[in-house]
C-alpha cells in the first residue's frame, strides 16, 4: 500500500495513492463516522480547478484527491517521481469501496444521475455484492436547489443511516456538491463522475487498451462528439502546455485558490 501524500499538479494538490490506500481511507473514515471528502480527478476536473480559483480552493480542501485519469497519473510521475503504476479510476474505486463496505457491514447511498441510471446501478451493485446494504439513492434535480431543498437532501441521506455517500453529478458540479454537503452529512462523500452510468451499463467504457494508453478521452469524444468536443479541443492541449511550464519551472502554480463567497447549491 502506498503512503499517500499530496503533490502539486498545476496548483491542484493530488494524492500519490493507489486503490488499496484510497479504499481503506474511505472505510476508516466511515467506521469513525467522520466527514471525508473524496474526488476522482481526471484532466477535465483538474483543468476546471486551474481555470476557476474558487473550485481550486474547494479541491485543495478535499481530504483525498485521487488520479482518475492516466494523464494525471503520468503528471505525478513526471513532475514528482511518484512511481505510480496505476491510476485510481472512479468506476473501479466505486466497486472497490462497495466490496469493502460489504465486508465491513457499512451501508452506501447513491446521489446523482437519473432515476433510470440509479435503478440499474443499484441492481448491478446488489448483484455483485448481495450482502451490501444500499441505504438509498436520490436522482439529481439538474438545477440549483434552494436552502430548504438542501436541508431536505441532508435529512434524507442522514436519515437513511448511510455510512458512505457516492456522488455522480459530473465535474465540477459534483465537487461543489461534496464541498457544500460533506460536513453536514458527517460521513465520507466520494465524487465519482460518470461511474454510475458506466457501472449501470448505460454508458460505454473505452476498451482497456485505450484506457491504459490514456486515450479514453478519444473514445468519449467519439461516443459524445457534440457534448465533449470543446472540452477536449481546448483543455487537453492547454493541460500539456501548462505541464511543460511547471516541469521546467517557468511557472510555479502556487496559488491555492480563493474561498467561495457563497454556496452554489447544485442538486
Amino acid at each position: 500500500m502506498i503512503c499517500s501524500e499530496k503533490k502539486n499538479v498545476l496548483g491542484i494538490m493530488i494524492n500519490v495513492t493507489d486503490y488499496d490506500h484510497s479504499v481503506e481511507s474511505v472505510i476508516e473514515a466511515a467506521r469513525s463516522k467522520k466527514p471525508f471528502a473524496v474526488t476522482a480527478l481526471a484532466v477535465h476536473g483538474l483543468m476546471c480547478g486551474v481555470l476557476d480559483r474558487e473550485l481550486r480552493y474547494r479541491l485543495n480542501s478535499f481530504d483525498l484527491v485521487v488520479p482518475d485519469g492516466q494523464p494525471v497519473r503520468w503528471a505525478l510521475n513526471w513532475l514528482h517521481h511518484a512511481r505510480l503504476r496505476d491510476r485510481v479510476y472512479g468506476p473501479n474505486l466505486t466497486l472497490a469501496v462497495c466490496r469493502r463496505a460489504e465486508q465491513a457491514q457499512l451501508s452506501v447511498f447513491f446521489y446523482g444521475a437519473t432515476p433510470e441510471i440509479l435503478e440499474k446501478l443499484t441492481r448491478c451493485v446488489s448483484r455483485q455484492f448481495p450482502r451490501l446494504n444500499v441505504a438509498g439513492s436520490q436522482s439529481s434535480k439538474f438545477r440549483r436547489i434552494s436552502p430548504a431543498e438542501k436541508t431536505e437532501i441532508i435529512q434524507r441521506i442522514r436519515g437513511s443511516g448511510a455510512s458512505i455517500v457516492f456522488v455522480g453529478l459530473g465535474c465540477p458540479r459534483q465537487e461543489v456538491w461534496v464541498y457544500e454537503f460533506c460536513a453536514s452529512l458527517g460521513v465520507p462523500v466520494v465524487a465519482v463522475g460518470a461511474a454510475f452510468a458506466f457501472i449501470a451499463g448505460m454508458l460505454p467504457q473505452a476498451p482497456p487498451r485505450m484506457q491504459d494508453l490514456g486515450l479514453e478521452w478519444l473514445f468519449r469524444l467519439w461516443s459524445e462528439p457534440m457534448r465533449l468536443w470543446r472540452r477536449y479541443l481546448f483543455l487537453n492541449p492547454t493541460y500539456l502546455c501548462l505541464l511543460l511550464l511547471q516541469r521546467f519551472r517557468i511557472m510555479r502554480f502556487c496559488d491555492p485558490g480563493v474561498a467561495p463567497i457563497q454556496e452554489t447549491r447544485f442538486g
